[in-house]
């Protein structure tokens, strides 16, 4: 299900909300953010406590932490695709790339709240990078999917069965925090950084242009580029051009960027929603905006509060992507119950079957609303929306009966159909919660990742200014 929701995503899109002022100023991202929030508590329904909104943050980030921490695949460490926990041996043994790659953002975050020791993540750590410095590699990319007992590849489809370039990316952009993070520890942690540093660079990006002026997203030995899916914007793809234009060994010219990603400049729009500009056209969403993932993969690391190229202000995109989002569900054009300035946030996450209720997935957006809202959708785009996303926490709590589970909230639910709840977690969805909250909070993952020099080397190679 998981390449169901990458791929088939991807697939489907290229194939087929707050009411402030839209230029105000990005959040500043420091220590004292905590002492800048709103600290007062309303009241809830019988029988739940408010929380404040520091409590709030604080209880998300914990909760959710444990999906990377108590529920990992037992001999890697490294992160399972998804846990349902009524069936908690489901799937136990696939790991994701992508979502490890968040894992390990969500490990620093737990150093840093206080989760763990220092010490137990390093050994953890360490756990994770020994597997994927022995796990299958395709031209230096990992597969979507790995065998957590021996690093095989699990073909995720029939052509499927090798490197996934947009799932690498999304493991390098955790391997250079980690790196950044730990380089100038002791003995052990600069070795950990170290095996960090060269598992991310031997990535072979260039590979994955086929000789041409863009990146491809997979490659296999059994079937070569055959699924032939160029990375092309507005979507989660962006940070694999920017990877790729870093790597010291294997790096990509800008004219993969501008031809590629922004397909020449086609990939300006004029296009608003609800009086917000789009300003890049998204993938199959060109004129309401796309899942608000789109806004989240890439910037977990990449920092968008100063972000720009010839294209856009990848600050504004992000808001404005978010703003749109929320007011399509205050607007509610579909009806759909309890949809409002508290419950909002579409994205792709695990979705309700019209025919029978049971789990399935889906890329829920404004132009393929389905009336689930997946909690990732607002909680991970609190650097963009402070308080509307706080107040969506709050919502979240105060029906956390219903919605918190062993491991965070759920990954999606719907008012509409009695209540309805995804009981079940997936890694890309939790990730991005722990991580963007702490960006919010402290800018920790955004600081790490953005003094990197390859990385900063390969901004300024693509034209950015940052």
């Amino acid at each position: 299900m998981k390449k169901l929701m990458m791929f088939c995503l991807v697939v489907s899109m290229f194939s087929a909300c707050s009411s402030s002022d839209n230029n105000e100023d990005p959040v500043v991202v420091d220590d004292t953010v905590d002492d800048a929030v709103d600290d007062t508590v309303d009241d809830g329904p019988s029988g739940v406590i408010p929380l404040t909104d520091i409590e709030m943050m604080d209880l998300v980030q914990e909760e959710t932490f444990k999906y990377f921490w108590d529920f990992a695949q037992s001999e890697s460490g490294a992160a399972k695709e998804r846990y349902i926990p009524s069936n908690p041996t489901q799937d136990q043994n696939v790991v994701t790339t992508g979502g490890s790659g968040f894992g390990l953002m969500a490990i620093l975050v737990g150093i840093e709240r206080g989760y763990v020791s220092r010490s137990e993540a390093v050994a953890r750590l360490n756990t994770i990078l020994t597997f994927f410095e022995t796990a299958d590699r395709f031209h230096g990319a990992w597969p979507h999917w790995i065998n957590g007992t021996n690093g095989n590849v699990i073909p995720f489809s029939d052509l499927d069965d090798g490197g996934d370039l947009v799932e690498t990316a999304f493991l390098v952009q955790g391997l250079i925090c980690v790196k950044e993070y730990f380089k100038e520890g002791s003995l052990e942690e600069i070795a950990l950084a170290d095996k960090a540093d060269v598992l991310w660079k031997g990535v072979e990006w260039d590979w994955y242009t086929k000789g041409e002026n863009a990146l491809y997203w997979h490659w296999s030995p059994n079937n070569d580029f055959a699924i032939n899916l160029k990375l092309t914007g507005y979507n989660e793809t962006m940070i694999s051009y920017v990877l790729a234009a870093a790597s010291p060994e294997y790096p990509i010219d800008q004219v993969a960027y501008t031809a590629g990603w922004a397909s020449n400049g086609a990939i300006v729009s004029s296009n608003s929603q609800y009086g917000f500009p789009l300003i890049l056209n998204h993938s199959g969403a060109q004129q309401s905006g796309g899942p608000l993932f789109f806004s989240h993969y890439s910037f977990l690391g990449l920092n968008p509060t100063s972000l720009s190229d010839q294209y856009g202000n990848y600050w504004d995109v992000a808001v404005n992507h978010t703003k749109i989002n929320r007011q399509y569900c205050i607007a509610n054009p579909l009806n759909f119950e309890d949809y409002g300035p508290d419950c909002w946030g579409l994205t792709a996450s695990y979705s309700r079957d019209p025919e029978d209720g049971s789990l399935t997935y889906s890329a829920h957006a404004p132009n393929n609303d389905k009336g689930v809202i997946s909690p990732t959708a607002a909680i991970s785009s609190i650097p963009y929306t402070p308080m509307e996303s706080l107040d969506a926490m709050h919502y979240f709590y105060q029906n956390n009966e219903e919605l918190l589970g062993p491991a965070g909230f759920y990954d999606a639910f719907s008012p509409e159909f009695g209540y309805w709840v995804a009981e079940a977690y997936l890694a890309i969805d939790q990730g991005p919660q722990i991580i963007m909250i702490e960006n919010y909070r402290s800018g920790l993952l955004w600081d790490l990742f953005m003094q990197n020099t390859d990385v900063q080397n390969g901004l300024t190679s693509l034209g950015f200014s940052y």
